[in-house]
């Protein structure tokens, strides 16, 4: 690949934004490279994920979100109530981390796990909205 301001601008986007959705790459590369289109940041993303510099992960019904860490079959936390994306690492052994009961013939090459739940500040957040009941004795 050519290297070019806005490549590089994607790339310093995504090192400081793991896990960003393509309109807040285009949010941080804007800040640098104010002539530079959300479309030209789209087609970077999708050159480095053709190229194997970045990854597209589609949590569920959220939209997707791109980060630089590739080919270590990682997964990821998904907060149900902000959509924060943590990093997981592999969970037992070695890639593809877990064996399916029934592979249908597949050879298994890597295997994707998203894990939902709330993030601790969330949850925090959550807890401090709570009132407190007071208990009757």
């Amino acid at each position: 690949m050519r290297v070019t301001e806005t490549r590089v601008a994607v790339i310093a986007a995504l090192r400081g934004l793991p896990h960003a959705p393509a309109d807040a790459v285009y949010g941080e590369v804007s800040k640098t490279l104010p002539t530079t289109s959300l479309q030209a940041v789209y087609n970077v993303l999708h050159d480095l994920e053709a190229h194997g510099l970045a990854r597209r992960i589609e949590p569920g019904d959220h939209r997707s979100h791109y980060e630089l860490r590739v080919g270590d079959n990682h997964h990821h936390l998904v907060c149900t109530s902000c959509g924060a994306i943590a990093d997981v690492d592999c969970l037992v052994g070695a890639a593809p981390c877990l064996t399916p009961d029934d592979a249908h013939g597949f050879a298994v090459a890597a295997a994707e796990i998203t894990f939902w739940g709330e993030c601790r500040d969330c949850r925090q957040s959550s807890h401090e909205k709570s009132p407190t009941v007071p208990t009757h004795t």
